[in-house]
């Protein structure tokens, strides 16, 4: 069919609105498509400044130089601003150094390589400039580290853009030239991501990322390598969403490095085994030292093994629990035998009573271990000393009183004992553990006659006798069959102070000592043949009775803050009865049982020996928990502060009371358990209050709405806020969350929010006084229309530094309505009409003259005009009623479509009486002129526009808002081969000339006529009617015409009536 082609021209521009900041390097597209001629287009960028949206400013051209006005030419000559051709019809615009003052819409226009008009020739886009606010800083320093010591880096980033971005951190380490290598970084989707190089170091947790309040980014690696060696610093990005969905970084930031120089430990370790002697007699303690020499010990895995003759005494792990085997195992768990970790270096076996068997060779083993990813150890490098003999001399054997079978018991008459025996303690009443020191006084009536031999026994409360000590006459001390070992460790001693004096002392008594201590005496005589004969015996005691350590022994648990708050401190007594000496020691353990769980576990032990030693679970108690022990008595109080959750729950005090043996070993007597205490740990109160203020918001599409969220008060200062706002829809139930910003700044975006696609239009600011939130929904829509509202959680830190929801309230709620503009579209209806010449041309302008938005485009149409065929004419005056009533009917004008312009600046075909014969011109955003080239008569009519204003939705899609019609414009085109008729209607002067002025004139003659005759017959005296002739009145000729010359003028002159 004539006129129609296969493809239209279209230009298509990246779209905006681009928010970038001053200073960075910006690239915008435009590419054509549709075209026709050469493959190789040209492309001219021009901007509409905010100062003056409707002037073009000119910048760039691929075809002309001369293009940029003067405000552009240095910026292009300078290679500032170029245009880069990607393909024939495709370019880059590129502006290498934005500025504050390039903020404006963008226009890409395509000079036409077409045969006609057909199609789109430019498109536009908004750049928004703002200013670049993105801040990285951070200490330069330069750090001396040994392999596996930690490394913590802190870097600010902080941004005050009013639009809606993302920030990404990341933490690079560089070494000289080479690439910098990204340790761990922070994506805008608060994603974390490693490099190759650091990724299982992350998943093991070596290394962390953690953001500290708003603006603190902290780089921790805790165990650093040689190859970790550079400079660290961190690079931020701001980034932010562009209307096709994609992210852009608008600008990049790094700060200063911290240059770490990692020096390699030495991984070589010595071990040597160390003893007092090498040679020991049965019953006597000796003590085995492995020691380890070797860098950073306490960073690195060790496993000790004990072996004699060879064979596997114990082991002892990376964990310092000791695993004997059988046959040692039975004399560690009778006190015997000890194998324990003194410190990171020193591992120690211990043997409480060497026996005979235990002469040989002695040695230890030192194996370093590696922890896999898995937790599991392997073995590596493994040393041991020199083996160390000792040798166990046996003690020599038991002793036995025997009377000599060849002594006698002189008779009567002869030499008689005349000695008596007292026997004299420190005390009758001790308390277990206190020393017994004993006497024996013999006297004498005379001089004294021989020796004396002494036996000191004990009967105990079931009437057994045992020997204690033995004095024979010749000053030889040995002890008792069932006191040989306790002896040998100086816990019974026997002395003979002077000649008739005999002493007894226990050491550190024990409740079996209690009982008759006696004092047996045998005198001696040598007789003549040089014998040693018996003269008398002399026995004395004195009752012992001994009070044993467990009598009475009871444990007692109180507290004064059984409720506290969080960060506060409270402290548990736990009091021993009865009051014990220093010598008596008590061992004191803390049991807790958190809230939630049925058991007990160990929180921390004062030993017997005044140490602490704290559970295995008891981690989070340690930094903030102070045990300490009266000196006068035995309690123990623990003292908790910074409270929280995890100390609430039920206490318990459990006290054991040891003796100490004889041979250094220890004995535990009894245990008590306390009463339970229950501590419970509230949090604080909170104040928390957000603004219940209602408000109403009515606006325009594609205006920002903006919400707030006031806090107006708060529990603490250091609180932080998780806001969650909502949307409730009248046909919705309930509210619909748009976006939820947590405790710590993270963003996460609701169902609402991806639903409706309004990830890319909410911004979200906390503004700086800390209580005030803001949501602005971007480039509104109808659909956005509801009530919202904020719901805000209350966090804060807790004692062991974990966040905590402390309450939560809602705001009241802001009813927003989004409409479209109200239609302001006003076209010019005071247009004149023209008569033109056949064959030349004649323009038809459509002006606006209001319009509702400056973001409108318009469609034009021009009509042209005719009156349907059969339709009549009306005369003016009693139908006009009725035909006011047939008109909204039904319209009695055809129009016919001389051409269209699309808001898209697509042009649809040329109507066929005049085809070829238009030309369009937009002189204004405005004023739009259509042509008509080479007039013909039959272009002679009436003609209009009608305009259509079309504005963007926010979604980006174009609708109609209103459509408005000019006036009616009267085109008469002359045709040269006219008639003598057509020449006298053209001319308004001839046709009046012609047809109206001699009428008149011919009237008043006939009238002047008229009045001299009817005088001079009066001056004749004839009066009217005397003849019987009445005289001839004549009307004032009527002129009846055809405004449109299609018919010649009627005179017609009707007579007068005769009064």
């Amino acid at each position: 069919m004539k006129g129609v082609v296969s493809a239209q021209r279209q230009v298509m521009v990246q779209e905006g609105p681009l928010y970038r900041t001053e200073g960075s390097h910006i690239t915008i597209w435009c590419n054509v498509s549709g075209y026709q001629g050469s493959s190789e287009q040209n492309f001219q960028w021009s901007i509409y400044l905010p100062s003056a949206p409707e002037r073009e400013v000119q910048i760039v051209s691929t075809i002309d130089s001369s293009f940029p006005y003067a405000i552009y030419t240095q910026r292009v000559r300078s290679g500032k601003i170029y245009v880069e051709r990607v393909q024939g019809n495709s370019t880059l615009l590129h502006i290498t150094d934005l500025q504050a003052r390039d903020v404006g819409e963008y226009e890409c226009h395509t000079p036409n390589t077409d045969d006609r008009y057909f199609g789109s020739y430019s498109a536009k886009m908004n750049l928004v400039v703002i200013p670049d606010t993105l801040q990285t800083t951070a200490i330069p320093q330069t750090l001396h580290k040994v392999e596996q010591d930690p490394l913590e880096l802190s870097c600010e980033v902080s941004t005050e853009t009013f639009q809606h971005s993302h920030l990404s951190v990341a933490w690079l380490r560089q070494r000289g030239s080479e690439k910098p290598v990204e340790v761990i970084s922070l994506s805008r989707d608060f994603v974390l991501h490693s490099s190759i190089e650091y990724a299982q170091r992350q998943s093991l947790g070596e290394v962390r990322l953690d953001k500290l309040g708003r603006t603190t980014f902290r780089l921790t690696v805790f165990h650093l390598q040689p190859s970790d060696q550079g400079e660290f610093y961190c690079e931020a990005a701001e980034w932010i969403q562009d209307p096709d969905g994609s992210w852009y970084a608008m600008t990049r930031k790094r700060s200063e490095g911290t240059i770490v120089n990692v020096q390699p430990t030495d991984k070589e370790f010595t071990v040597r085994l160390e003893t007092e002697k090498r040679l020991y007699t049965v019953g006597e303690p000796v003590e085995f030292r492995c020691i380890l020499e070797a860098q950073s010990i306490p960073d690195r895995y060790f496993a000790v093994s004990w072996a004699f003759n060879s064979s596997l005494i114990a082991s002892v792990g990376p964990n310092a629990v000791p695993v004997l085997n059988s046959e040692f195992a039975h004399r560690e768990a009778r006190g015997q035998l000890k194998v324990a970790k003194e410190s990171d270096s020193v591992f120690v076996l211990k043997i409480y009573h060497l026996r005979q068997e235990d002469t040989g060779k002695y040695n230890c083993r030192v194996t370093e271990r590696e922890k896999t990813i898995t937790g599991e150890f392997i073995d590596k490098e493994s040393k041991r000393p020199k083996n160390i003999p000792i040798i166990v001399l046996p003690l020599t054997d038991n002793w036995v009183v025997k009377v000599p079978q060849h002594h006698q018991i002189l008779p009567q008459g002869h030499l008689e004992s005349s000695i008596s025996v007292e026997v004299a303690s420190n005390s009758s009443v001790i308390l277990e553990g206190e020393n017994l020191h004993f006497s024996c006084s013999i006297r004498t009536a005379g001089r004294q006659q021989g020796r004396f031999s002494v036996i000191w026994q004990l009967v105990d409360r079931q009437n057994r006798r045992s020997n204690i000590m033995w004095l024979d006459r010749d000053g030889t001390v040995q002890p008792g069959a069932s006191y040989w070992e306790r002896s040998s460790f100086g816990g019974v001693q026997m002395e003979q102070v002077q000649p008739n004096s005999f002493s007894l002392g226990i050491f550190n008594s024990r409740k079996e000592d209690e009982g008759q201590y006696e004092c047996h005496v045998t005198e001696w005589v040598r007789a003549v043949d040089g014998e040693w004969q018996i003269v008398g015996e002399r026995r004395a005691s004195t009752p012992i009775s001994i009070t044993a350590l467990e009598t009475g022994f009871a444990v007692t648990a109180i507290s004064r803050t059984p409720g506290v708050t969080y960060s506060d401190s409270f402290d548990l007594q736990c009091i021993i009865k009865p009051h014990y000496p220093a010598r008596v020691p008590v061992s004191v353990t803390w049991r807790f049982q958190p809230v939630g769980t049925f058991e007990f576990h160990d929180l921390v032990t004062f030993t017997r020996d005044g140490g602490v030693q704290w559970g295995d679970r008891s981690s989070s108690f340690r930094t903030r928990t102070a045990i300490e022990k009266a000196e006068s008595s035995n309690n123990v109080r623990l003292s908790i502060s910074r409270a929280s959750d995890t100390e609430a729950g039920k206490y318990q005090c459990v006290a054991e009371l040891w003796r100490k043996n004889y041979n250094n070993t220890w004995t535990r007597l009894a245990e008590r358990t306390s009463n339970l205490l229950e501590i419970r740990v509230l949090q604080p109160v909170t104040k928390l209050q957000v603004s219940k203020s209602k408000r109403t918001l009515t606006l325009v599409e594609n205006r920002p709405i903006q919400l707030n969220c006031s806090v107006k008060s708060q529990t603490s200062q250091n609180s932080h806020f998780a806001v969650l706002w909502y949307v409730h829809k009248p046909s919705d139930a309930d509210g619909k969350l748009i976006l939820k910003t947590t405790h710590n700044s993270a963003f996460e975006y609701g169902t609402y929010a991806e639903e409706e696609g309004l990830r890319g239009r909410l911004q979200f600011e906390r503004h700086m006084s800390g209580g005030l939130f803001s949501l602005t929904v971007q480039r509104a829509e109808v659909s956005d229309s509801g009530s919202y509202y904020c719901h805000v959680e209350e966090w804060l830190l807790s004692p062991n530094y974990a966040w905590y929801k402390l309450a939560e309230e809602v705001s009241g709620r802001t009813e927003v309505t989004v409409k479209q503009p109200d239609a302001a579209l006003q076209v010019d209806t005071v247009v004149p009409n023209a008569t033109v010449a056949e064959k030349a041309a004649f323009q038809l302008d459509c002006s606006i003259v209001s319009r509702s938005s400056q973001d409108s485009r318009f469609a034009v149409v021009w009509y042209s005009l005719r009156t349907k065929a059969g339709e009549k004419r009306s005369s003016p005056g009693l139908g006009e009623e009725e035909e006011e009533g047939e008109e909204e009917e039904e319209d009695p004008t055809e129009r016919t479509v001389l051409l269209s312009v699309g808001q898209d600046a697509v042009f649809g075909p040329e109507g066929s009486p005049w085809e070829g014969r238009l030309r369009f011109q937009r002189l204004s955003p405005l004023l739009y002129r259509l042509t008509v080239l080479e007039a013909n008569p039959r272009d002679t009519g009436n003609y209009s526009c009608r305009v259509e204003e079309w504005l963007p939705s926010p979604q980006k899609e174009w609708y109609r808002l209103t459509e408005e019609e000019s006036a009616p414009i009267g085109i008469r085109v002359l045709d040269t081969s006219s008639t003598l008729q057509s020449i006298i209607c053209s001319n308004d002067a001839l046709f009046y000339f012609i047809f109206f002025y001699p009428f008149p004139i011919f009237g008043i003659l006939i009238i002047t006529i008229l009045l001299v005759r009817f005088k001079s017959r009066n001056s004749g005296k004839n009066s009217d009617g005397k003849n019987g002739v009445p005289l001839l009145w004549i009307k004032e000729p009527h002129l009846n015409y055809s405004p449109t010359c299609l018919e010649p003028p009627v005179l017609s002159i009707h007579p007068g009536a005769i009064d």
